[in-house]
């Protein structure tokens, strides 16, 4: 049966959160969800994507011992690895796992790599979804960066959320507009990922991942083509968790 967000000690503990800090900033949350032990062990999932840096960068800043997941699907871009790289190294960030799928789960799955040609979700499920909560079990939450004004039902999403009523998701940078990461890039003089020039303001895995032409949605390019707008990893009993509205008004 699907578990009842809005019910059991997780929640409780999440409505509580959401309250106390709805008026904070994204730096009184990250440094709330670092150092609370209400919140038990934490991480910090990156994609070390367009927009990545400014929340490595926040945590650099506040607690660089943080243990940062990147889940590398084996079909990333190029650009997309070198650029983990460089900005692990320059924000000394001192923690930074690279997760991967169990290699015969994945030559079960996906022998030839063709399987993304026929199935997206299977195999974000089996490169991404599954190494990503194999990697979460030993933590108590995990940090995000999504953003409201990213869309595809994001647009609700708040600092705090309960995930299947086992785990804490925090969502710092939920209130930020699109005009204050770049602001903050700026003012902190950070490296941008290299696809962002060549028309990739959302970047994903390479064979799912096109250009934006101006006037698009900037997450347009990823599965283009399709009703897909998430790899899954925000996914709970194979839905999207987002706050319902009354809550996040």
């Amino acid at each position: 049966m699907p578990r009842d967000l809005h019910s059991g000690p997780v929640a409780e503990r999440v409505a509580a959160l959401n309250a106390r800090y709805k008026h904070h900033s994204a730096t009184a949350v990250l440094e709330h969800a670092l150092k609370d032990d209400d919140l038990g062990r934490v991480a910090l999932v990156s994609s070390f994507g367009a927009e990545s840096v400014v929340l490595l960068h926040l945590v650099s800043v506040i607690a660089p011992e943080t243990p940062v997941l990147f889940i590398d699907t084996r079909m990333l871009f190029q650009e997309t690895l070198d650029y983990q790289r460089e900005v692990a190294e320059k924000l000394n960030l001192c923690d930074v796992r690279t997760i991967r799928a169990n290699p015969s789960r994945v030559s079960f799955e996906d022998p030839d790599g063709s399987l993304h040609q026929f199935s997206t979700d299977a195999c974000c499920a089996v490169r991404k979804v599954e190494p990503l909560e194999r990697a979460l079990s030993t933590f108590d939450g995990w940090i995000t960066g999504r953003k409201r004004f990213q869309g595809n039902g994001r647009e609700t999403v708040d600092f705090f959320e309960n995930e299947g009523d086992f785990r804490i998701k925090v969502n710092p940078l939920a209130h930020w507009g699109r005009e204050d990461i770049a602001e903050y890039m700026v003012e902190n003089r950070l490296p941008r990922h290299p696809l962002v020039a060549k028309g990739y303001p959302s970047i994903g895995c390479a064979p799912c991942t096109s250009p934006v032409k101006d006037g698009e949605d900037p997450r347009a390019g990823r599965w283009r083509g399709s009703e897909k707008t998430e790899c899954g990893i925000h996914f709970i009993d194979g839905k999207a968790v987002r706050i319902p509205k009354e809550t996040a008004a």
